[in-house]
């Protein structure tokens, strides 16, 4: 049954993060931020950057809060939330920070919330929405999606620097561009059909807008961001990209919902084939072929050159699934639209045969 988000006295929603900086240099900032949290704090460092940036998070914290900085074991999983919550009792912290990719943030988010303390957010990447959410997505220690977890709130401050995500490879913010691009077109999906966002209520007006300007920067600056990330340079387009991939997706997604193309992602997440591809490569393909279950043949043409002119994947193989077979398609199907899956917030019934279909045409 749809529901019409805009009745009269029917409650709706948005939700942000407590705090957003963004700039070049922006690490600097950290200490000053961190102390009006309190006085000790457990740093959860991203295991790829941890040599990289150990120095420099020592350095921004010291004179400010004491520290002990913990190194990542690589995925999101109850596993690692278990063991960086310990951590921090054993500490006695009043604060948690998460730096780096967005299986550390969520790992960090997630402890946090079990442990009642506050958490700074610190993305060393762009590749993801995860920065400013107050979701974390469960995976198992084999690297396959487990469930979604909603958090009571969303990060006190998210502390951006853009010097950092321009020093990393081009690919993770092509990652995040495609993360981003999910963001319109499945809170548009929502609206259409009346579902809940994140806050089980639908959005405000605001939220759609938002998602609807998320997509509009992506696509008019996303290619010259990517170059600017190769000459390693914060320049204004990767400022822009870097603002609509965490910011402008966060609030998106979180305040306008969520359907197909992430239910797909997390059904791809099931083939071994694709593990070592990005999440935002994986959402890429997720949005595809949300187009092709909507049957807008215009609009998969034009998101599919945009994918193009980012480095996004517009196959099944660019993310690593070379042998397509109807048992693998099957698989990725039953996961997406299993019950109380999001791609059931679509404006109309999808089946697993359809999203094999869907898939198929991107073999």
């Amino acid at each position: 049954m749809l529901v019409n988000s805009q009745a009269p006295g029917l409650l709706r929603g948005a939700r942000f993060p407590g705090r957003y900086i963004q700039g070049a240099g922006a690490i600097a900032r950290l200490g000053a931020e961190a102390k009006g949290f309190g006085g000790k704090a457990v740093v959860l460092l991203d295991r790829g950057i941890y040599d990289l940036l150990l120095d420099d998070v020592r350095a921004a914290l010291e004179g400010h809060v004491s520290a002990e900085i913990v190194r990542h074991g690589g995925e999101c999983s109850e596993s690692q939330i278990a063991l960086l919550s310990e951590k921090a009792r054993q500490a006695g912290a009043e604060l948690l920070i998460g730096a780096g990719g967005g299986k550390a943030l969520d790992t960090a988010k997630a402890a946090a919330r079990d442990l009642s303390l506050p958490v700074i957010i610190l993305p060393t990447i762009a590749a993801s929405d995860a920065p400013c959410s107050a979701l974390a997505v469960i995976y198992n220690d084999d690297g396959s999606v487990a469930y979604d977890t909603f958090l009571p709130r969303n990060p006190d401050l998210v502390l951006v620097d853009t010097a950092l995500i321009a020093r990393a490879p081009a690919r993770y913010l092509a990652a995040g561009i495609g993360d981003a691009l999910a963001t319109w077109y499945e809170a548009e999906s929502c609206r259409r059909s009346g579902a809940f966002n994140c806050m089980r209520m639908p959005g405000v007006s605001l939220a759609y807008e938002i998602a609807r300007y998320c997509r509009d920067t992506i696509f008019e600056h996303g290619a010259a961001a990517l170059a600017e990330c190769d000459a390693d340079t914060a320049g204004p387009a990767l400022e822009r990209v870097v603002e609509a991939n965490i910011l402008l997706s966060g609030i998106g997604f979180e305040s306008g919902g969520v359907a197909a193309a992430h239910a797909i992602h997390h059904g791809l997440c099931e083939l071994e084939d694709v593990h070592h591809h990005l999440h935002g490569e994986k959402v890429a393909i997720g949005v595809l072929a949300g187009l092709k279950l909507h049957d807008a043949d215009e609009e998969f043409e034009r998101v599919r050159d945009f994918c193009r002119s980012v480095r996004l994947p517009i196959r099944l193989a660019d993310i690593g699934i070379a042998d397509v077979t109807e048992e693998k398609l099957a698989t990725v199907a039953r996961r997406a639209c299993r019950p109380g899956e999001i791609i059931h917030n679509e404006p109309m019934p999808v089946t697993e045969d359809m999203v094999v279909k869907a898939l198929r045409t991107l073999a």
